[in-house]
């Protein structure tokens, strides 16, 4: 029987091995402990480490031959991993070459460890993140391209508004994840290195009479590492969690949208959309005819986490008190750690999504013309108003007596009326029938569509071509 680790049973939406492989509590050990081997590296290449010291450390900061189980539970001691991991770190170091014991932690303090860790198991999570979204945003482009004269009715506050094309929605959901995105990427995700109490004492100690600073054993940890260097320590200064959390909650914050239109447009009665099909996918336990749309339900069950977690890292920012906080610091790893793995396993799902998504443009067409010809009035009031005489109150008025009067009708009824009592209102010698036509004509009334999907389109070039399908997943 295995152990009971966390299998990722009640989060559907991130129970990935590739999500698990990149924020599991096994690539917690794997970062921390590239963190040490680094540094390590860092103190060999600057003298103060003998030679031979990082890679006996690199050997021995192999993360498969650490019990997490153990460690764990022995951070309860400590209350956080990192010692507990270090002691264990030195028993290996020891046992091959006892000399690079002097390579191990010297002048660091577990909270430059572990922040320093977490920004590098961040930094490798978002590299993959950004890759989904950038397949994401691919499928969503071609998308808003082929459907760009695709007729839709555009909805506001649930209800039907004014012709709209699916390429414009397409390309606005490309908006959302392109934007965000780009946040995320340019973040910057720095080392940490400010010893017990933020001051670097221990680090002045290490390097005095030599020519290296602490800020220069940094700096090379940080490139090391592939984090960004730090102008200084920032124990108490969270802005670099809180970012990377925002960054991390706006961007599922375009995933929810995408997931939430998907709902409602996948709805039987509605069927403009369909979600990828996968045998097994969808299925209910008690009907048999049922296919849900799983996708977009695990998608927005990560948008509707990922705010109170983000709020968490606030939270936890601005109550660091002193320069090592009793508490703050603590709550921040999980709530991070928890982003990490929505975001990514969101990302993952709506990839698929996005690639397979089934389009339906009859029912938009279908949809469209349940209003009929009152989904033009608007249009209607802005031409047909100024014919109808000087007072444009008096007749803004019969025409909105027209719309009155049709909307009493039932509602299979009301094509027919409206276009009659438009008809009776506007004379033929002011609206010839083809003009009339033409005017409720819902393509004829989509104002700047496909611009403004091309603008979108042409401002995040970057985000709209990436490689083929699965050739930038590890």
């Amino acid at each position: 029987m295995s152990g009971d680790g966390d299998f990722g049973l009640l989060s559907p939406v991130s129970a990935s091995p590739a999500v698990v492989a990149l924020t599991g509590d096994r690539a917690v050990i794997a970062a921390i402990l590239d963190v040490e081997a680094a540094w390590a590296s860092v103190l060999e290449e600057a003298g103060f480490a003998p030679a031979g010291s990082a890679a006996v450390v690199t050997e021995a900061a192999e993360s498969w031959a650490y019990d997490a189980a153990s460690i764990a539970e022995r951070a309860q001691g400590g209350a956080n991993p990192v010692i507990p991991l270090l002691a264990d770190l030195r028993g290996r170091v020891r046992g091959l070459d006892a000399s690079a014991l002097a390579a191990v932690h010297t002048s660091l303090t577990s909270q430059d460890v572990l922040d320093s860790a977490l920004m590098l198991l961040a930094h490798r999570v978002v590299s993959a993140l950004l890759a989904e979204a950038k397949g994401t945003t691919t499928a969503l482009a071609a998308l808003a391209e082929q459907h760009a004269d695709t007729l839709c009715v555009g909805r506001s506050l649930t209800q039907h508004a004014l012709p709209s094309t699916f390429g414009l929605k397409a390309a606005q959901w490309f908006h959302g994840v392109a934007a965000a995105a780009g946040r995320l990427e340019s973040l910057e995700l720095p080392v940490q290195f400010g010893g017990a109490a933020g001051t670097l004492a221990a680090g002045t100690v290490l390097t005095e009479g030599s020519s290296s600073s602490p800020f220069d054993l940094a700096d090379a940890l940080a490139g090391k590492l592939g984090l960004a260097p730090a102008p200084a320590p920032w124990h108490t200064n969270r802005l670099a969690v809180t970012a990377l959390g925002d960054s991390l909650a706006s961007l599922t914050d375009s995933f929810g949208k995408i997931a939430s239109d998907l709902l409602f447009l996948s709805r039987p009665e509605v069927a403009e959309l369909g979600e990828p099909q996968a045998a097994g996918r969808g299925v209910s336990s008690a009907m048999p005819q049922k296919q849900n749309p799983v996708l977009s339900v695990l998608i927005r069950s990560a948008a509707l986490q990922a705010p109170g977690l983000a709020a968490q890292l606030h939270v936890a920012a601005a109550n660091f008190n002193d320069e090592r906080p009793d508490g703050a610091w603590h709550s921040e790893w999980q709530a991070l750690r928890s982003l990490l793995r929505l975001a990514l396993g969101a990302a993952a799902q709506l990839r698929e999504l996005a690639e397979g998504l089934r389009v339906f443009p009859e029912a938009m067409r279908r949809n469209l013309e349940i209003s009929g010809p009152l989904l033009l009035s608007e249009a209607v009031a802005s031409s047909v108003a100024p014919l109808l005489g000087a007072d444009r109150s008096e007749a803004k008025a019969k025409l909105q007596a027209v719309v009155d009067e049709t909307l009493r009708a039932p509602a299979a009824e009301q094509p027919r009326i409206y276009t009659k009592l438009l008809r009776e209102v506007v004379p033929a010698s002011k609206l010839s029938d083809e003009e009339l036509e033409d005017l409720l004509d819902p393509a004829n009334y989509i104002g700047e569509a496909a611009e403004i999907s091309r603008r979108i389109l042409a401002a995040y070039p970057e985000f709209a071509h990436t490689n083929p399908k699965g050739a930038d997943r590890g």
